[in-house]
């Protein structure tokens, strides 16, 4: 036996990684199974007693998308990175979860049709057709909301201590826009279009700005170019940048003209009075490898005056504890997407303390959280708008 513990851990290793391997793959299978296995039941075996050749078809289908499934993920996301492959496997990853919810939800149908008195073949033939048929307009309807330029929305947020000459000051947010395996320029540019047009005094990107490295996706940033800002237009990384290139991005960002806020701040400067603008990374930054990144908020208020209010750009919600240690008066964030396909919002819920909207912690800090300008994945919004935030800053 080795006295050396490096020895113990390089013998114990291989092992260690085949079972936690096996572990990952008996996850995914359980779930590839509940996925698809749940709607099959619902619309094809549960007593609907449907003809032979429909169940045979039916089931033919079911088995081509749970073997497609991990194939085009695996040519999509993997080494090959083909967008093609990675933006079919997206569609049929949204399109299974929401056939799989709404058959879930197909069974409270069938407990009331059983109460009515009604019996099968009937009652599991209504509730087959009635999932299909409520899928099918929610697909329709969340890829139209996934793909149109956002709505705007309007906050007022009230600031104590905010100078008389910012009062009014209007802060336009995107965020998420995942540029990706969709070519999205044509959305990109009427997204800078629908900016410009709420003349704000500072623009603000709050990460995960693409899916891909810089010279993949330049075509649909580019737009980012054009963007208007009386006062300032700043940018923070997301957690998406550090799985491609992190400082890439904010090297092109300041290229092109904004303010890339790495762990930094900025003043901003209406009427007399001030205002500090500062940025941190994103909260996975400091574990990705990436040398020198990793937020740090003490380091971004280096140098800053106190005495004035801040406004602070952190990718995540999660982040805001650290904004009330620090007396921020306002964060903006994103990352949740606010779901983005519900009932995913739930389980967003559970790491982020906030899905979406305005909300206060602790005496003087206040967060405000983005749904998203885009989308991540499955090309689908369902009960999760996008947005384009306008947020006018008021005196309390």
């Amino acid at each position: 036996m080795s006295d050396t513990p490096a020895d113990v851990v390089e013998n114990d290793d291989p092992p260690r990684r085949s079972r936690r391997r096996w572990r990952r793959h008996a996850i995914v299978l359980a779930v590839m199974l509940l996925l698809f296995g749940v709607p099959w039941w619902t619309l094809l075996a549960a007593g609907a007693a449907w003809p032979t050749a429909v169940v045979v078809a039916g089931t033919l289908v079911f088995a081509a998308a749970f073997a497609g499934l991990p194939l085009l993920m695996m040519y999509g996301h993997g080494r090959r990175h083909l967008d093609r492959a990675a933006a079919a496997g997206d569609a049929l990853l949204g399109a299974a979860w929401v056939l799989f919810v709404w058959s879930v939800l197909g069974h409270l149908l069938e407990l009331a049709l059983v109460i009515a008195g009604v019996e099968d073949p009937v009652r599991s033939r209504v509730v087959a057709a009635a999932v299909v048929a409520v899928v099918v307009v929610l697909l329709v309807w969340g890829h139209f909301e996934a793909m149109r330029v956002p709505r705007v929305r309007t906050v007022d947020v009230g600031i104590a201590g905010l100078g008389a000459g910012l009062d009014g000051l209007r802060v336009a947010m995107i965020t998420d826009t995942h540029y990706g395996p969709i070519d999205r320029a044509r959305w990109s540019a009427a997204v800078v279009d629908r900016v410009n047009d709420l003349d704000a005094d500072v623009v603000c990107h709050v990460g995960d700005i693409a899916d891909g490295t810089v010279a993949v996706r330049e075509a649909q940033a580019s737009p980012l170019a054009s963007v208007r800002a009386v006062s300032a237009r700043v940018y923070v990384t997301g957690n998406h940048e550090y799985f491609s290139e992190a400082q890439g991005w904010l090297d092109y960002m300041e290229s092109i003209g904004w303010a890339a806020l790495h762990n930094r701040h900025i003043v901003v400067d209406r009427g007399g009075d001030r205002l500090v603008v500062a940025g941190v990374d994103d909260a996975t930054a400091a574990g990705s490898g990436v040398h020198g990144h990793g937020a740090n908020l003490q380091a971004a208020l280096e140098g800053a005056d106190r005495a004035l209010p801040v406004l602070l750009l952190a990718h995540q919600p999660k982040q805001v504890p650290h904004a009330v240690g620090a007396g921020v008066d306002l964060q903006i964030s994103g990352h949740t997407h606010g779901g983005q396909i519900w009932p995913f919002n739930f389980l967003v819920r559970l790491d982020q303390p906030v899905v979406q909207g305005l909300s206060r912690h602790g005496e003087r800090t206040q967060l405000y959280t983005s749904r998203g300008t885009g989308f991540w994945g499955p090309p689908f919004r369902v009960f999760a708008p996008s947005e384009i935030t306008l947020l006018t800053l008021r005196r309390a």
